[in-house]
């Protein structure tokens, strides 16, 4: 079907359009310039007017599919069983609130206007059944990033020196797993984790392969732009959740600043934005408010944004997300299986912990962030810091890291918080002190704009990730991922939060691919989105069937057979290879 947006207010960072009155042209599920006479007589109408038109949001970081997503919803059955959601003539039915059903996820991104989504943490040997849940995800269009940073063939490669061999494993990982990028978590730490130890600097080696975290990070950051991925590296720090941590998270994004990004993705059609689409950062930190932990100990807990903000501010080499914290049930789920046991000791509670073989572990704890709870008050400010005080939203993307600081259907919060001063302090006066004592939120004035909105919820997730080809953005060429919201730019009034965070929970229409898949409150269409892939090839074949005789070698240390490794397209709905340095 062939779509007209008429006169709606329209927000696309990546073209420079920053509510510019005008129509959207759909064909064929892509953005075109205009539509033929013919064209115009089937298509059908929206009419906009008076309501904000910005591209479909794009999540980077969030959890949604995999072993310890599906282990989280077993310890956590309360949140399941109380939040039950009926099945509709074209719905599934599902349940849950903090981390709902695989079928309810994507109701819940597509009614928000979500149009893609990104699992950020796969463990390759689990990668079949990360996809077996994203092809339960309907609706919206998805990739999973895939775990290198305790991976045994990177430790041994990147100790003989071999970035080589450390490439060509990488590649022939994600193509074979069908995955997105290189994930890093706590690098070194997990590996020591599965002898009971961590990691606490990042020039500590771990044992047995005696590499750093230092020397995996800027490795994996060689490896990428060797084999020029659409996305930089994705790295979740080594010290996450612990006061002071601030200065590793620093010194961490230090680490690959004079590595030039290098993206080689094949563009298959001639896409034109005002803004280049391609990446610009060699790294992407992610969830830093976990991150960015100041003080000595718990007692003296306090934000410590200022410093992270501040190195962001004048680098060119970074992208961070946010990490922000909603105030009621969570559940911390991460690669990060040492300090996840360090966070089950601080609560007494439930707490599940993984080793996945020679490759990565994780932890699982259910949590609940509280208004009166001062460094929960802390953490719950310190997001908002990050988003507020980086300058350049080109930099920052918002997320919760769902669901460790909370769920992703929490996001119209986050935005009302960034879009209203007035909320933010009334949220303050419901906190505990401390938000106030130590952090800088309350004498933050900023207030994002729709533009502003746009930016750090689908252009910035889009570029950073290597998707802004096609998504992310309105230009011609584009895929028609479109949300509509009931928000007249005119009329806002950014002291009536409360308004602005209905009007971003449900989209007036969600559009994905072209096909209107929400209205109001509704799904009205079920159809399944694409997952993407990188297929990278390895040039030199000797380099590469060396790294296969050694990935064979090793094998015997797998609990089953190299033949079973591989995840086929089979898994997938819509598989779309993002074809590398061809």
């Amino acid at each position: 079907m062939n779509l007209i947006i008429k006169n709606g207010y329209v927000f696309d960072p990546m073209n420079g359009i920053d509510g510019e009155k005008m129509d959207i042209f759909v064909k064929d599920g892509k953005i075109v310039e205009e539509l033929s006479s013919n064209e115009m007589k089937d298509a059908k109408v929206i009419d906009a007017s008076n309501k904000t038109v910005m591209p479909g949001g794009v999540d980077s970081h969030t959890h949604v599919a995999g072993p310890k997503v599906t282990h989280g919803r077993l310890l956590c059955p309360e949140y399941q069983y109380k939040h039950p959601i009926k099945k509709t003539d074209i719905t599934h039915s599902g349940s849950g609130k903090v981390l709902p059903s695989s079928y309810v996820m994507g109701y819940k991104y597509a009614l928000m206007g979500y149009t893609t989504i990104c699992e950020a943490a796969t463990p390759p040997m689990l990668a079949k059944h990360t996809h077996e849940e994203l092809k339960h995800v309907p609706v919206v269009n998805k990739c999973a990033y895939l775990m290198f940073g305790n991976n045994w063939f990177i430790l041994k490669y990147l100790k003989e020196g071999d970035i080589e061999k450390a490439a060509a494993y990488v590649a022939w990982m994600n193509r074979i797993h069908k995955t997105y990028g290189i994930k890093i978590v706590n690098p070194a730490g997990v590996e020591n984790w599965g002898w009971g130890l961590n990691i606490y600097s990042l020039d500590e080696p771990c044992i047995h392969f005696e590499v750093t975290p230092r020397e995996i990070i800027r490795g994996l950051a060689e490896v990428n732009e060797i084999l020029g991925y659409p996305m930089s590296i994705h790295v979740h720090a080594n010290g996450l959740g612990h006061p002071g941590n601030w200065e590793i998270t620093k010194e961490t994004l230090k680490i690959p600043e004079d590595i030039k990004a290098n993206p080689k993705v094949k563009v298959d059609e001639e896409i034109k934005t005002k803004v280049p689409y391609e990446r610009e950062q060699s790294i992407y930190l992610t969830h830093v408010q976990f991150n960015a932990f100041g003080g000595t100990s718990w007692k003296d807990f306090e934000s410590g944004t200022k410093e992270i903000i501040d190195y962001v501010n004048k680098s060119k080499h970074v992208v961070i997300d946010s990490g922000c914290v909603i105030f009621g049930p969570a559940i911390c789920m991460t690669g990060d299986g040492p300090n996840l046991y360090d966070l089950a000791v601080l609560t007494g509670g439930k707490w599940s912990n993984a080793d996945v073989e020679l490759e990565c572990g994780s932890g699982i704890v259910p949590f609940a962030y509280k208004k009166k709870n001062g460094v929960h008050s802390v953490q719950w400010a310190m997001g908002l810091e990050l988003l507020l005080g980086v300058k350049d939203p080109w930099k920052v993307i918002m997320t919760t890291d769902s669901p460790n600081g909370g769920s992703f259907t929490n996001y119209p919060k986050v935005i009302s918080w960034l879009m209203s001063k007035k909320a933010r302090e009334d949220m303050l006066k419901e906190c505990h002190k401390w938000a106030s004592e130590r952090t800088d939120l309350p004498n933050m004035d900023r207030e994002y704009t729709l533009y502003e909105i746009a930016t750090v919820t689908r252009a910035t997730p889009a570029k950073a990730v290597g998707l802004a080809p096609m998504k992310g953005h309105l230009g011609v060429g584009a895929d028609a991922d479109i949300a509509i919201y009931d928000i007249n730019p005119e009329t806002l009034n950014t002291n009536d939060y409360k308004a602005i965070e209905k009007a971003f929970t449900y989209a007036e229409y969600t559009i994905n691919g072209g096909v209107i898949v929400a209205h109001k409150g509704e799904i009205v269409s079920t159809p399944d989105g694409k997952t993407y892939y990188c297929n990278a090839k390895f040039p030199d074949e000797e380099i590469y069937n060396e790294m296969i005789k050694d990935v064979k070698e090793w094998f015997k240390y797998y609990t089953f057979d190299f033949t079973n490794y591989p995840t086929t397209e089979h898994y997938l709905t819509k598989p779309t290879p993002i074809n590398v340095g061809e």
